[in-house]
């Protein structure tokens, strides 16, 4: 042993520091302290450690903690005794004492509980061959009710738990309520997937009339899997599909749905045009790892009209009220990304730039051998056709286009703390012959050059010894963090409008970005000689185990040297502000405002409460001036709350509001009762939409879901909440 290494280790048991030893595997073990009370000894001899009042073991993804414990480091074995608390790939292990080889996985304990949903168990005796992935236990208890005191349960003389599969029990009792109902020599019960079941959604809308969404779902094996739909709501008809999805190993996985109705009141589209009744969608997806760093994507989406989604699968609308449809292959490598695009124009109802198709190849920013220059490129070609929804008569044309993109960089750093990166670049781009309809543009190149520089440094200080109870403070460090970044654009050889526009500059109510190749609006590129101002302030301080920010704070703009036409001297002024004075409490700010005109051009605000797991509340509200660039009724002065309640273990209450203040329009509301049956779950919900012209929109719905299998992912009830209603 050298003499560094032995200092070290000297070092390390002098402060009582954790234990950590490299095993052959090169994984770590760490012991680490607890609590204020916790103390460590180690052999390094030996290769032994032991904890005292309250230890910590962490190896890979386990986690171990009890009041006291001994562990070897060489072997991974490890004796834990008072409140063992094991937890590994998901599954947490609970009893007084637990044996448990961290590399092996391999355990024995005396009583025992456990679980990971859909099974809950408790035992004696447990014992854990991971090699085989089989848990054996003796007169054990097993329910998937996830409550201290279940409705039914199912207690044996001895049981098996082949991981991820099934668990057997012999000499079984079924019990239910505390009394016993069934008994079973032999009890088995798969883990996976209930090889059949349905999902109904009982409910009423303004819009439908009474209605019953049905969906009927099997499993033919654990890579293949389907469902039936059939719903019927009684202004719009019967309506329904087959589902299928596939999980196919190295091949990838996906899902294709077919959905279709004849629609018996379709109504009119926002163009006033009347809606076919035949109405359908199809949704194709599947995705794959070709070889490493090798993907590929297909998606498709098919629609008879615009109005399909918004009409029958309104939580798909509100994430993308125009879906497209693509094929995209990536390959990756440390340095370099090759991605290759197919995009079609397959509904002819949604505006669509075709792309036919579009291949990348991008230089992630590196180092050039040895030299302090660092280089990043983008380089792409393809066919390219703008094409108009059919509602729309206005130009259609297509192109070829090859682009090219490449920079250096010279990152510096002056005094030790002035971080100076200048940069040069050069882009040049081959337009070929625009074809189509009202397009006259000749064939053309186009060069542009760029150069610019970014500056910025961080001053930091750090008051260690600062409390505060009712912030919750311990300690405090300030960071501020100027920056300045200069770009200057000289003007391009051919001007945007000289160019067929494809990837055009689109209205936004955030900065876009000035540096090249994140600036991606190709078609769109024109002189620049700007300065972006920043400033970030950081407030931090610790709470618990984690460093969390009080405050994180962003405030920038542009100093334009040089107009373009339409241009004021400074851009609008923004400002980002997160605020966190509890762990519990956030209050998230996003300004917008208008230097040149002096008004506020946009906020948003957001606060959100979670003391406990009881209750938690939110309040935001959202403003927007009316700005042509977003159409004639593009202003907004919008509250917006949300309040959850768990009454008891078994009730609990959602409501979110809705509130225009333009108007006092109370634009919508939602109103949710929870309840919780043990082994599944219901949703009472009920809406109310304004829609200011036309009938009000009153929409209540019962949703149920199997807690061994449920319905829903943890929160996806929340944001939309249209996933109750059956939308």
């Amino acid at each position: 042993m050298n003499l560094s290494r032995l200092f070290l280790i000297c070092v390390a048991v002098a402060f009582a520091l954790p234990a950590v030893s490299r095993a052959q595997d090169g994984q770590q073990i760490l012991i680490e302290n607890l609590t204020d009370k916790s103390e460590v000894v180690y052999d390094y001899s030996k290769g032994i450690g032991w904890g005292t009042n309250g230890i910590i073991i962490r190896y890979t993804n386990a986690v171990l903690t009890a009041r006291q414990v001994t562990v070897n480091i060489n072997t991974g074995d490890a004796d834990a005794a008072g409140e063992v608390n094991l937890q590994r790939e998901g599954v947490t292990w609970r009893g007084e004492r637990i044996r448990y080889n961290f590399k092996t996985r391999q355990m024995e304990t005396g009583d025992f509980r456990t679980g990971r949903t859909p099974i809950f168990a408790a035992g004696m005796n447990l014992t854990a061959d991971k090699t085989n992935q089989v848990y054996a236990a003796k007169n054990a208890r097993i329910t998937t009710d996830d409550v201290e005191n279940p409705s039914y349960e199912i207690r044996a003389r001895s049981i098996r738990i082949i991981e991820g599969k099934r668990i057997e029990a012999r000499n079984a009792t079924v019990y239910a309520g505390g009394f016993p109902v069934m008994f079973f020599p032999v009890f088995s019960k798969s883990l996976s997937h209930h090889p059949n079941f349905w999902v109904l959604t009982p409910g009423f809308r303004s819009l439908y009339g009474p209605y019953l969404l049905g969906s009927y779902g099997w499993f033919w094996s654990t890579n293949l899997h389907g469902a039936l739909d059939l719903d019927y709501r009684q202004k719009r008809g019967v309506a329904g599909g087959p589902k299928f999805g596939w999980e196919l190993g190295r091949w990838g996985a996906g899902d294709l749905s077919f959905y279709f109705t004849r629609d018996e009141n379709p109504g009119l589209d926002p163009n006033g045009a009347p809606i076919r009744d035949d109405r359908h969608r199809i949704n194709f997806t599947h995705q794959t790892t070709l070889a490493t760093n090798l993907t590929a994507k297909l998606v498709v989406r098919e629609h008879s009209d615009a109005q399909m989604i918004r009409d029958f699968f309104e939580s798909d609308y509100r994430m993308d009220p125009e879906p497209k449809s693509f094929l995209e292959i990536n390959r990756a490598w440390p340095n370099w990304s090759m991605d290759l695009l197919v995009q079609p124009q397959l509904n002819d109802f949604f505006q669509t730039v075709e792309r036919l198709p579009d291949f990348k190849l991008s230089g992630i920013r590196q180092q050039l051998g040895i030299t302090p220059l660092f280089y990043e490129s983008e380089t792409s070609a393809g066919y390219f056709r703008f094409r108009p929804d059919d509602s729309v008569v206005t130009n259609s044309y297509a192109a070829l286009r090859a682009d090219t993109f490449h920079q250096l960089l010279l990152p510096t750093t002056w005094f030790g703390w002035l971080n100076f990166t200048p940069r040069v670049g050069m882009r040049l781009t081959h337009y070929g012959e625009s074809e189509g309809r009202g397009t006259t543009l000749a064939e053309r190149d186009r060069s542009v050059f760029n150069t610019g520089a970014e500056l910025s440094f961080k001053l930091s200080r750090t008051w260690s010894e600062a409390r505060n109870k009712t912030l919750d403070v311990s300690g405090i460090r300030h960071i501020i963090e100027p920056s300045f970044n200069y770009v200057f654009v000289p003007k391009p050889s051919d001007a945007p409008r000289e160019l067929p526009q494809f990837d055009s500059e689109m209205p936004s109510v955030r900065l876009l970005p000035l540096n090249y190749p994140d600036y991606t609006a190709i078609d769109s590129v024109d002189s620049q000689n700007v300065v972006r101002l920043g400033l970030r302030n950081k407030v931090q301080t610790k709470r618990g185990d984690d460093v969390q920010h009080l405050v994180n704070w962003a405030l920038y703009t542009d100093w334009r040297l040089d107009r373009r036409l339409g241009q004021t001297r400074f851009s609008d002024f923004y400002s980002d502000l997160d605020l966190r004075p509890r762990s519990w409490m956030t209050l998230n700010s996003e300004l917008r405002y208008g230097v040149e005109s002096g008004h506020l051009r946009s906020a948003n605000h957001t606060l959100t409460l979670t003391p406990n797991d009881i209750w938690s509340a939110s309040i935001g509200h959202l403003y927007f001036r009316e700005d042509p660039a977003f159409g004639p009724i593009s202003a907004n002065n919008l509250i917006r709350t949300g309040i959850h309640y768990r009454l008891n273990e078994n009730w609990g209450f959602r409501t979110t509001h809705y509130f225009e203040a333009r108007d006092g329009k109370l634009e919508e509301q939602y109103y949710t009762i929870y309840r919780d049956f043990r082994s599944w779950t219901s949703a009472l919900t009920l809406r109310a939409r304004n829609y200011r012209v036309g009938q009000d929109d009153i929409t209540i719905a019962i949703t149920f879901s199997l807690k061994a299998f449920p319905r829903f992912r943890l929160g996806q009830d929340r944001d939309p909440h249209s996933v109750l209603l059956g939308g």
